[in-house]
């Protein structure tokens, strides 16, 4: 069964703390005990959120709020691992001049657990950042712990993953590319917009990760727009590898990849040649000098809006609303 729920901080009320509820129609059910953490909720909140679904299907519950009338927080909280993987779509995979064909490995990084952030706030652009970039994704929220490889497939996968929620990938490409630093590039604070909705799901509900759709639209204009059925590596296959490098926890977040549609565009492969052939320094003064002539990079103003949806409905991870700020 599909369970929305949601992480929400109750604004201008003399109840202290943050709670978690399930969504319906766009109306709150809020649970009745409080959690510190994503783990925490997914060790011991999971079955309540279930019962409290199963109420408000039977008729039997109408004790809601509507969701704007609260803040919502990211579902995915500290303690955490953010995994990450690269170019996984086979469009992106062409965009970046490799053979989605032909390749033979999965590019893993991770970012800072500090990036996370909540679906509706500010992405702030460092100071010394010109080329801030925009990655959809969706992301895998781990709901078992793991100490050793795992043989994982669709038909066990939902032993090892509670839900699924929207991420993006905030990337400074002036950073992450000349310095040859992802984690660096992509771990600033805001970097990592998460949620607003965790979708838990079971057994029954994981043929769901191979049809959803992602979009992400900035000013209004679609920038990307795929379907998780052209994921290369797919989630069970990627989680699988994971597992033989790190160990997964409870409440981690998996990012799976984005689709085609990034500012950054990759040179020729004439023009990367003749790069190689300068100066580290000039070289890199030229990268970052040929990409600022892109207008897609994400400048201060600029509004994000993100979604994740299956095509039938049943799936839908709300929408993302994120303005870029100039660091004070």
């Amino acid at each position: 069964m599909i369970c929305h729920v949601v992480h929400y901080r109750l604004p201008n009320s003399d109840t202290q703390g943050d709670f978690w509820g399930v969504l319906e129609n766009e109306t709150l059910f809020p649970l009745q005990d409080t959690y510190c953490s994503t783990a925490d909720f997914l060790k011991r909140g999971r079955e309540q959120a279930y019962n409290r679904l199963r109420r408000l299907k039977g008729g039997n519950d109408k004790d809601g709020i509507p969701v704007n009338q609260v803040e919502l927080l990211s579902p995915v909280t500290k303690p955490c691992r953010v995994l990450c993987q690269g170019a996984n779509y086979r469009q992106h995979m062409i965009e970046s001049g490799m053979n989605p064909d032909a390749k033979s490995f999965n590019m893993f990084f991770n970012k800072s657990s500090a990036s996370v952030c909540s679906g509706d706030s500010d992405v702030v652009r460092p100071n010394h950042v010109q080329l801030l970039d925009y990655e959809v994704e969706l992301g895998l929220v781990i709901g078992a712990d793991t100490d050793t490889s795992m043989e994982i497939s669709d038909d066990n996968i939902h032993e090892v993953i509670a839900g699924i929620v929207i991420g993006n990938d905030i990337s400074a490409r002036d950073v992450q590319v000349p310095q040859m630093q992802f984690f660096k590039g992509k771990s600033y604070r805001s970097f990592c917009p998460t949620g607003p909705v965790l979708c838990l799901m079971e057994k029954e509900d994981m043929h769901y990760l191979h049809k959803l759709n992602l979009e992400l639209r900035v000013n209004g204009e679609v920038r990307q727009r795929d379907n998780t059925a052209n994921l290369v590596f797919k989630p069970a296959e990627s989680l699988s590898e994971f597992t033989q490098v790190s160990d997964l926890s409870v409440g981690d977040l998996v990012l799976t990849g984005t689709p085609s549609g990034c500012a950054m565009q990759i040179p020729s492969a004439f023009l990367v040649k003749a790069l190689s052939l300068l100066p580290e320094a000039t070289k890199w003064k030229l990268f970052v000098k040929g990409q600022s002539r892109s207008k897609k990079y994400l400048q201060p103003g600029d509004t994000m809006s993100t979604s994740i949806r299956s095509q039938d409905g049943n799936i839908n991870l709300g929408t993302q609303n994120n303005r870029v700020v100039e660091a004070v």
